[in-house]
């Protein structure tokens, strides 16, 4: 009788396993959403990803300089109009708020005319090299949407590498190398993304094509997100089911994507010339107006918590208290077994007879003797059938 009934519950967990495999609960990587959509079948559910909303994450960004003295202005110093390298009448007072260049004009919105911008000091030590790390940091993980950009108001740098912390800015990866010369500064051939494919999208190259002299009317300098997005999702980006599929699947591939923290190493400032001009060192400086950095924010959860802000909990864990902690039974779908009672969803206390996490053992099972006929009886524990009745009740929890 036994055996029958442990078949038939097997026959049945084999058809319950087989639907619910329409119905998941997660998509790997991502939490699953579902919604309503009309098909020649009629309406039915569509699965997808859910992606929290992607937001402009310089609002939220840590930026720290190094040297830490780097800023032009203490002491005042004159410096050469962009415009016109030879026109060295212009000073930057840090005493002053009009002539003033701090960091945070990298990332304010006032849009004043002419353009809010930081900038460094002069390359007044020449041949000693000019050299500023930019680190901006999040505290948080971050899956990058668009592609970095950074806007210099003083000429794009003849050389310069973008890197990339993934875990808080303790060990750094290069993201991207610029220069005007690739082979010279880098001992690299020079690339562009659309040298790239699929097949080597995670390949670090150099670039020349952000590098021009110091007298061009382009200022602006990208790491390009959507190009290399568009090697799984199409030029224009709409099989996105594609890529998110690729991202759950290789983590190389979303370990690429995301980031803590980035890092500009500003390495050689615009010259425009072969030679440096030792006679007008005014003219060599940094000087950034605006970054951008788009991308879904993520905290680092403690175990058992997930979403964004780290306020959900995963699937077999409750929130109680600050934090998620184990669900080990409730009164809905994890019920205690043999008469046991569920103690703040985190034990089962069980009659005297049984033991286990939902007191689905008897204790005489421990015994040397081991348990009589009578008492094995009551061993059939109802496990099986409650968790195939949680099984066919999850397919409608999880809903947008």
């Amino acid at each position: 009788m036994y055996l029958s009934r442990f078949l038939s519950l097997h026959a049945l967990w084999v058809t319950v396993s087989s639907v619910m495999q329409h119905y998941p609960s997660v998509w790997g990587h991502y939490d699953v959403c579902k919604t309503q959509i009309y098909t020649e079948e009629g309406k039915v559910w569509d699965y997808m990803a859910c992606q929290p909303e992607a937001r402009d994450m310089i609002k939220y960004v840590r930026v720290t300089l190094d040297p830490p003295d780097i800023t032009c202005g203490d002491p005042p110093e004159t410096f050469c109009a962009m415009g016109n390298p030879y026109m060295c009448n212009n000073e930057c007072d840090a005493s002053t708020q009009e002539l003033a260049h701090p960091p945070e004009l990298m990332f304010d919105l006032e849009g004043r005319h002419p353009s809010t911008f930081w900038q460094s000091t002069t390359w007044k030590d020449y041949p000693k090299p000019l050299h500023v790390n930019i680190t901006l940091s999040w505290n948080k993980t971050i899956e990058l949407t668009d592609n970095i950009v950074i806007t210099f108001e003083s000429g794009r740098p003849d050389q310069m590498i973008l890197e990339k912390s993934l875990d808080y800015g303790r060990t750094w990866q290069p993201y991207q190398y610029y220069a005007t010369d690739c082979l010279d500064a880098f001992h690299m051939d020079p690339k562009s993304v659309r040298d790239l494919s699929q097949h080597t999208v995670l390949e670090i190259i150099c670039t020349e094509e952000y590098s021009t002299g110091y007298m061009t009317n382009s200022k602006i300098i990208h790491f390009e997100i959507k190009d290399r997005f568009a090697f799984f999702a199409g030029p224009r980006l709409h099989n996105m089911a594609s890529l998110y599929g690729q991202l759950d699947t290789t983590k190389k591939l979303r370990d690429f994507f995301t980031i803590t923290d980035l890092r500009i190493r500003l390495l050689r400032p615009a010259t425009g010339e072969i030679y440096v001009d030792e006679q007008h060192l005014a003219r060599y400086f940094y000087a950034i107006s605006d970054i951008r950095v788009y991308g879904r924010g993520f905290c680092e959860c403690k175990e058992g918590a997930s979403g964004p802000k780290c306020d959900k909990c995963l699937p077999g864990y409750i929130w109680h208290g600050l934090g998620c902690q184990p669900n080990v039974c409730d009164n809905e779908l994890l019920h205690c077994q043999n008469g046991g009672t569920c103690i703040n969803n985190v034990r089962c206390q069980c009659p005297p007879a049984y033991t286990g996490i939902l007191c689905e053992k008897l204790k005489c099972e421990r015994d040397p003797g081991g348990c009589s006929q009578s008492s094995a009886q009551g061993a059939i524990s109802h496990g099986p059938l409650l968790l195939l009745m949680a099984l066919l009740g999850a397919a409608g929890l999880h809903k947008c």
